[in-house]
């Protein structure tokens, strides 16, 4: 992991763009220790801040756009019980697709971004409300780098 961090840190905002794509997406990556190392480099945080957000929330509108080619039933053969998959759609159906924001969070925002496609969410208020959670999580990261908290 240690290498794939310095290759993409050569890279800069690209590297980091492509990092936090991959890690948005359903590959296991920690954009997190990409936008920390680029930072220590002397990028500038807010523009990071910006790339990260745009990376990882086009890496999560694919898990989106999986969904929306799956079926149920193929969730369901992969050993989800017909009554959990409707509990979870019944969750997300009466939050909508402002459920999107939490797509940041590891494992299960990928699962809610899956879950939104699979639903057909609003796709303007999942990728706002996708790249809200996501800026503010890095958002967050930086505040945390810099000891503004």
């Amino acid at each position: 992991m240690e290498a794939v961090i310095e290759w993409v840190t050569q890279w800069g905002y690209a590297g980091l763009f492509v990092a936090a794509l991959v890690a948005g997406s359903i590959l296991p990556f920690s954009s997190e220790a990409v936008i920390v190392a680029v930072a220590a480099m002397g990028l500038d945080p807010v523009i990071c801040v910006a790339v990260a957000a745009a990376g990882n929330t086009l890496g999560g509108m694919t898990c989106y756009w999986v969904g929306t080619k799956g079926k149920t039933e193929w969730i369901e053969r992969l050993g989800v019980r017909p009554q959990r998959l409707e509990s979870a759609r019944r969750f997300v159906a009466h939050r909508g697709a402002w459920m999107a924001f939490f797509a940041f969070l590891p494992t299960i925002g990928t699962a809610i971004a899956v879950l939104l496609g699979l639903m057909r969410s609003n796709l303007r208020i999942t990728v706002f409300a996708m790249l809200l959670g996501k800026t503010l999580r890095y958002a967050a990261l930086m505040a945390v780098f810099y000891r503004l908290f």
